[in-house]
Parts: C-alpha cells; sequence; structure tokens
C-alpha cells in the first residue's frame, strides 16, 4: 500500500456520502482515541496499578476486574464528547443518556476478555453503532441489521483496529510512536476453505447433538469420510478468534449448552454478537446461532445471550444444516440416531 492512510483521513472519506456520516465518524473517532489510551494502560500492567484482580460483579452477574471498571470509564468519558445519544454498555444494567437529541447510539462491551489480563493474553473492546430510533431504549432492542457501523480492537503484541463499515471491513494498526491507526488492509475477505474451527472442547460433555455430531465430524477428518483434516484453535479471547477468522478463514462456535447459565448461549447479543455478525458479513463470512441468522435477531433484554456461530459461508452453513435436520426437541439427545446424523453422513 502507498502511502501512509490515517483512521482519520479514511473515515473523512468512507462516511461523505452516509446518513450522518461526520457523526458515524466522530463517534468512531472517540472509540479509537479512548482505545489508544487503553492499550497503554493494559501494556503497563501492574506497573500502572492495573493487576487485572477480581472486583466487584456487574449488572449482569459477571464478575468485574479492576481494568473492566476502568476500561468502561475512559470508553463513556471519551463517548461522553462525541454525537451520541445514548451508551449500553456491558458494566451498567441499562443505557446511559447522554445527548437525547444525537443521531447515534452505542452499545460497547468496554474490556472483552479481561480476565486474559494476567496471563497476558490479547484481550479487546467491541461496540456496535445504530441510528437512533424515536424512541432511545427501544433503538437497541433493533435487530442487528439495524447497525451503521460496528467493530473490535484487539490489545494484543499490536493494537489492532477491525472497522465495519460501508459494507466492508477495513484493518488498521496503531503506530506507537505516532498515536494514530493506520491502515493496513482494506476490503477484507474471509477465506472460504480454511479446515479450522474454534471451540472449547473442554465442554464437549455439555453440548448439544449438533454441534457434538459438527466437531466430531471435524476431527474424523478424511479417514471419516470428510472432505478435509481439520485443526482446531482455541484463544479464549473472542476479539482474537475474531481477528484470526479474517485472517485464516475457518469457524468459531459458542454454542449454547445444557448447563444451566449456557442453556440460552453466554455471548450478549447487542455488543459481542450483533457486531461480531457484521463484521462477518461485510467480510464475505456469516454468524448464525445455529439456527437463525444473527443480526435478524433483536434483543428483549439489555443483556440478552445468544449462541454464536461466525466465519466462512461454507463452514457456518454446513453447522446450521446440521441443526436443521435435527428438531430442537432433540438437540440433547444423545441416541445414536442422533449421534450419527452429521455432516457427511
Amino acid at each position: 500500500m502507498d502511502g501512509r492512510v490515517t483512521l482519520r483521513s479514511h473515515l473523512k472519506q468512507s462516511t461523505a456520502h452516509i446518513p450522518h456520516g461526520a457523526a458515524v465518524g466522530a463517534v468512531i473517532e472517540a472509540i479509537a482515541a479512548a482505545a489508544i489510551e487503553l492499550a497503554a494502560l493494559i501494556a503497563d500492567g501492574p506497573l500502572a496499578g492495573v493487576t487485572g484482580q477480581d472486583g466487584g460483579i456487574n449488572s449482569d452477574g459477571d464478575r468485574q476486574k479492576d481494568i473492566d471498571i476502568v476500561a468502561d470509564e475512559m470508553m463513556r468519558h471519551a463517548l461522553r464528547g462525541a454525537p451520541v445519544a445514548a451508551v449500553l454498555s456491558e458494566e451498567a444494567a441499562l443505557p446511559e443518556t447522554f445527548r437525547p437529541e444525537a443521531y447515534l447510539c452505542v452499545a460497547i462491551d468496554p474490556l472483552d476478555g479481561s480476565a486474559n489480563l494476567e496471563n497476558n493474553i490479547s484481550m479487546g473492546t467491541i461496540f456496535s453503532i445504530r441510528p437512533r430510533g424515536n424512541d432511545i431504549l427501544s433503538t437497541f432492542f433493533e435487530p442487528g441489521t439495524a447497525q451503521c457501523a460496528a467493530g473490535f480492537i484487539v490489545y494484543g503484541p499490536q493494537t489492532t483496529l477491525v472497522l465495519a463499515l460501508n459494507a466492508r471491513v477495513d484493518i488498521f494498526i496503531l503506530d506507537r510512536r505516532a498515536l494514530e491507526f493506520l491502515l493496513i488492509r482494506q476490503a477484507v475477505q474471509i477465506a472460504c476453505d480454511t479446515p479450522e474451527f474454534a471451540i472449547n472442547a473442554s465442554n464437549r460433555r455439555h453440548w448439544h447433538g449438533p454441534v457434538r455430531a459438527y466437531i466430531d465430524e471435524c476431527l474424523a477428518g478424511t479417514s471419516g469420510g470428510g472432505e478435509a483434516d481439520f485443526n482446531m484453535r482455541w484463544i479464549g479471547s473472542l476479539v482474537a478468534e475474531s481477528l484470526r477468522i479474517l485472517a485464516r478463514g475457518g469457524v468459531f462456535l459458542y454454542p449454547a449448552d445444557a448447563r444451566p447459565s449456557y442453556r440460552e448461549g453466554r455471548l450478549r447479543l447487542l455488543y459481542e454478537a450483533h457486531p461480531m455478525a457484521l463484521v462477518m458479513e461485510w467480510a464475505g463470512g456469516a454468524a448464525s446461532t445455529g439456527r437463525r441468522r444473527i443480526l435478524e435477531l433483536g434483543a428483549k433484554t439489555p443483556h440478552q445471550r445468544v449462541p454464536l456461530i461466525m466465519g466462512s459461508v461454507r463452514g457456518v452453513r454446513d453447522i446450521a444444516a446440521i441443526h436443521e435436520r435435527t428438531q430442537p426437541m432433540f438437540d440433547n439427545n444423545d441416541a445414536p440416531l442422533f449421534a450419527r446424523r452429521g455432516l457427511f453422513r
């Protein structure tokens, strides 16, 4: 790529012809500015007094780390200066109103994967931007197709910003000397046929039949009649898993399972599944619960949880096909009839 394209110059060009483009660009710049500060804080960790130790319990019942609270404060502070009507954060029970007359609302996970801080594993910020409806609260309950932009930042060896805007996905990297994001990949497209899957295999005993059938088929590979031998990846960081899919292809599964707190899925629809689904679809991929397209779902509560299966269109389609051949009432059936109803046989 010739020259250095900054996030600011990219936004100026990309938002010139979309509704309220200047406001959308301003919100993205605000999030990016906070991310630069947060990246430095994460890099310093204990040297800056951030230990990654447990704090309180957030509104959704998850245990907070000290860095969660700091990240939430940093993102809110940045967005208060942007044209934002309201912000829904993972760390608060309900949306907080900033500027009721503003055109945009933001749903955000200020720091996804904060438990990884102690282990020096990548974590990130996930955000979703959508036009404000007639009522601020109802804006957040609209389907994911209402989003006008979304993305995530990965705080790892490099600080990377993935941006879904204007029906395409671009990737930026933080220049730590200049303290600005620079464009490194344009119009990213997910590879179609990478034989890789990511799932927490330690939960296999809890999986529903269709998920178990798909993974068993992948593990059997060509010796079991499949078309390829699959590799498994599992980082345990949603943002890192998503970035790997954009770079390499494959599929990621965080399914619902038989455990009481996982029966509806575990990831939050508004500020995890919706934005990731927009990124995946605009990069030529797909995102599903296994039975429904993620972007068609509307939330019933601010912190509603859902299953998330995302990645290449072919991979997500294959998983959905197994679900379609199994009635939901038989998802947990361990009988041989259902165990054999996989993709290849």
